[in-house]
């Protein structure tokens, strides 16, 4: 880890550094240049932010911004969903957030839906590193086209958080969109909340940023120790090794105690599966390593899935985190002394003790309150534990190759959609079952099945329904 702070190849795929912690402790990155674009993003961020809330900086139509539109997928969403949930207050936020955070078009007219007649007063943000993120990029055509139809100028509300040089980037410029801040490659999605991708719209939302940076920082100098008993990610790390016996034999079941941190689970699913899951170790050796975390939030879960826990399969530890603080202000007592948030510990002390009476593991992070300056403690912590705990299993947390197997697979499904296409409109009026066109284009019948069948739903071809199903014919 301390090499990797220095400046260190990480990544020898990408031959990338990985310097997430550069970004609270700017003095700490392996050259001036980097240190000086840091701090020079972050200076960018609180000018455009205030400029935004002064009104300096107007919409389109000259009115002031009220909303935010995120766009992304991924690291690109997932932190600031958290941070906009944990940290948020509706009513009292400079600007409402609300999330593009999938290429499912209903779930896009959803959200397009909550912002019926304040698209004038919508400042947009488009996040894709590489800039070529199909999903964030269907997103920004979506949004694009919304603006068009409500005759707005889109590029006047329109900001790129990007990488040099990108398809984002140079189509933001090209159209003169109205800012852009930089990715850099030695940030990881997973690891990009405390840069602009989350930086920007907690800014823009009316969040403390730089209590999340001076907490994440504070964090990171107390797991930067080697006394392990003095460093809680080193005791994670090893607490997860022991719990899984290294190999990912159990599951983590996340339970926040806190309606605030309902994401975290969704956070730390991608944080540390993402990292941790790899098919082979640093020699190159198959050791298929991985540990899966799933979750939701306490008590709720009491009432969904602890009498399996407690009483089924023990394929799993827990993570209970605990937060001290209720909420602002004094709470009003629901039985004689005791308040609701006397029993919300209540239900978190009884559920923890319920499950070790039958031997099931759990592991409690307490935290005084959900504020910024803990939250960026959190995300912190959990940065450094899966950089550890790879370095104890072996395996480079730092790349994904599945993620992009994944992709170039989805490449394939729409470049077989356009082929089938194709062969129908050649062959107009002729009805053929999904083997024949298969045949027809030599893919896969199972795939073009499901292609014809979804393109039968959405009216771009016409189904002619027969039995056994399998009989059926396309056509258009």
């Amino acid at each position: 880890m301390a090499a990797l702070e220095n400046g260190a190849i990480a990544n020898p795929d990408e031959n990338r550094m990985v310097g997430h912690y550069w970004l609270r402790s700017p003095e700490l990155a392996p050259s001036n240049e980097l240190s000086d674009a840091i701090s020079d993003t972050l200076s960018a961020i609180k000018k455009f932010t205030q400029q935004i809330h002064s009104k300096e900086i107007r919409s389109a139509n000259g009115k002031m911004f009220t909303q935010l539109l995120v766009i992304g997928i991924g690291g690109s969403a997932l932190g600031p969903q958290l941070v906009n949930h944990a940290l948020g207050q509706p009513g009292a936020d400079k600007l409402s957030v609300s999330f593009f955070d999938n290429t499912d078009p209903d779930g896009m007219d959803y959200v397009l839906a909550g912002l019926t007649g304040k698209l004038d007063t919508t400042l947009v943000i488009v996040v894709s590193k590489s800039g070529g993120t199909l999903e964030t990029r269907n997103g920004m055509l979506e949004a694009a086209a919304a603006f068009k139809t409500a005759g707005i100028d889109y590029s006047k509300q329109f900001v790129a958080v990007t990488g040099e040089g990108s398809k984002l980037d140079l189509i933001s410029k090209q159209e003169n969109w109205l800012a852009n801040f930089p990715m850099w490659d030695w940030v990881g999605g997973r690891t990009s909340e405390l840069c602009a991708v989350g930086l920007l719209p907690a800014a823009l939302q009316g969040l403390d940023i730089d209590a999340m940076l001076e907490g994440a920082a504070a964090m990171d100098a107390v797991t930067r120790t080697t006394s392990t008993r003095e460093n809680p990610a080193a005791l994670l790390a090893l607490m997860w090794h022991f719990a899984t016996d290294g190999r990912g034999a159990k599951d983590m079941v996340v339970l926040p105690y806190k309606d605030r941190l309902l994401l975290f689970s969704r956070y730390l699913q991608q944080l540390v599966m993402e990292s941790l899951g790899k098919e082979r170790d640093l020699q190159g050796k198959v050791v298929n390593q991985g540990l899966a975390v799933y979750g939701n939030k306490g008590s709720t879960d009491q009432h969904a899935y602890v009498q399996q826990l407690r009483e089924g399969v023990s394929n799993f530890f827990v993570t209970f985190i605990e937060v001290l603080k209720d909420r602002e202000g004094p709470s009003m007592n629901v039985d004689d002394g005791i308040t609701t948030g006397d029993y919300l510990q209540g239900f978190y002390l009884g559920t923890r003790d319920a499950l070790s009476e039958k031997d099931r593991a759990s592991i409690t992070i307490t935290i005084d309150e959900v504020s910024p300056r803990t939250l960026g403690m959190l995300i912190a912590l959990y940065e450094r534990v899966v950089g550890l705990y790879a370095s104890l299993i072996g395996v480079n947390a730092y790349h994904q190759p599945g993620v992009e197997a994944g992709k170039k697979a989805a490449s394939g499904v729409i470049e077989l959609q356009r082929q089938l296409t194709t062969a129908l409109q050649g062959a107009v009026g002729c009805a053929h079952t999904a083997d024949e066109l298969a045949g027809m284009v030599g893919g896969s019948a199972e795939l073009a099945f499901k292609i014809l069948e979804h393109l039968s739903a959405n009216g771009t071809v016409r189904k002619n329904v027969k039995t056994p199903w399998f009989e059926s014919t396309y056509t258009v």
